[in-house]
């Protein structure tokens, strides 16, 4: 055994470095593992290191003192092991999060440019056309009255249209910012779906689409905003008109089912790309060509209305889905029943493709 101070620290490096180095290969063999699996490695590293330079301190002989020594590293190691365990899964869950919280802030910055391309186009579109026609009123090149009305005509449609994109951005502000606040009381799913069918009738006649509503006797009670609701089943309905060739039919179907109210818009459109589909439901995002709408003139054509919707079956803790059928696509909504009411189920006895879901 080495008494002089040169020589310890040489038997404490001969023992200590070959372990230390072990150690740094087993830190780099199981890198791709869990953290908790590192923290553990880290934690025995610098033990198994003092026990293996206390160990060649003492010549390899096991005296009263290296078991002393060895008592308190065992109980060291004992603590530290459960506790780097501990650590290790707070800290991956902490990993995890901020992962996920980077993702969401990528998401969220690819959404804002998105919207802000759309602002710097979409709302271009009626402010010049608005432009060029009050232009052309005042420098009096157009003076022939059934020209002057036909511009005026033009002129509230297009303010109409623009009216309503600015409406669309400012719900989906509230909605990304978290600001909605909706005042929930139990309504009858039915008769939103009436007023949606009432309101969009013209609209569909106007396409020549046939637009038709299928829903049962007995009242089919949600919890939910009434406005909020309609507008959510209007914008469905809205994007299956501009979607669906003239002659097409849309169904509007709703029923309960496993406690969940849910109603089906239905269309007989093209469909949506398979490509599409995991990004149907976000602001400003159109698809392909293969489902450019096939009428004009409805809604804002803002490109928020599946994401408003989406948004806003959110906040009703219910669930949108959009996916293909054999002709056409389906956007389903489910909702869970008003507390304390129960509604006959009613399931539908077609079979249901997947598709993506939002909620």
């Amino acid at each position: 055994m080495p008494h002089d101070i040169p020589a310890l620290i040489g038997y404490a490096l001969a023992g200590s470095v070959p372990v230390t180095a072990l150690g740094a290969l087993a830190m780099r063999l199981t890198h791709n593992r869990s953290l908790t699996t590192s923290m553990v490695v880290l934690v025995l590293i610098p033990t198994l290191a003092t026990l293996t330079g206390l160990v060649a301190v003492s010549g390899l002989m096991f005296t009263h003192e290296l078991e002393r020594s060895a008592v308190v590293l065992a109980v060291v190691t004992a603590v530290a092991v459960p506790a780097a365990i501990v650590l290790g899964r707070a800290q991956a869950r902490k990993t995890v999060w901020q992962r996920q919280m980077l993702e969401q802030e990528r998401a969220a910055e690819r959404s804002r440019r998105e919207l802000v391309a759309w602002v710097s186009h979409d709302l271009r579109t009626p402010l010049a056309g608005i432009l060029a026609m009050s232009e052309a009123i005042a420098d009096g090149v157009v003076d022939r009255p059934e020209t002057l009305e036909r511009y005026a005509q033009q002129i509230v449609r297009e303010t109409h249209r623009l009216s309503a994109m600015v409406d669309d951005l400012f719900e989906m502000s509230k909605i990304n910012s978290g600001a909605l606040r909706l005042t929930l009381e139990p309504v009858d799913l039915r008769e939103l779906i009436d007023e949606v069918a009432a309101a969009t009738g013209p609209t569909a006649d106007r396409a020549g689409i046939a637009l038709r509503a299928r829903q049962p006797d007995t009242p089919i009670p949600v919890c939910g905003n009434d406005r909020a609701l309609t507008r959510v089943i209007t914008n469905l309905v809205a994007n299956a008109i501009e979607h669906t060739p003239p002659g097409g039919r849309i169904d509007v179907v709703t029923g309960s089912a496993d406690g969940h109210a849910w109603a089906r818009v239905d269309d007989t459109g093209p469909g949506i790309a398979a490509t599409d589909l995991p990004r149907i439901f976000e602001v400003a995002y159109r698809g392909s060509a293969a489902r450019s709408p096939a009428a004009t003139g409805i809604g804002s054509n803002s490109g928020m209305g599946l994401a408003i919707a989406a948004g806003l079956i959110q906040a009703h803790r219910g669930e949108i889905t959009a996916c293909n059928r054999e002709v056409g696509c389906r956007f389903e909504i489910r909702l869970p029943l008003a507390a304390g009411e129960v509604a006959p189920d009613r399931p539908d006895p077609s079979v249901e493709p997947r598709g993506i879901r939002t909620g």
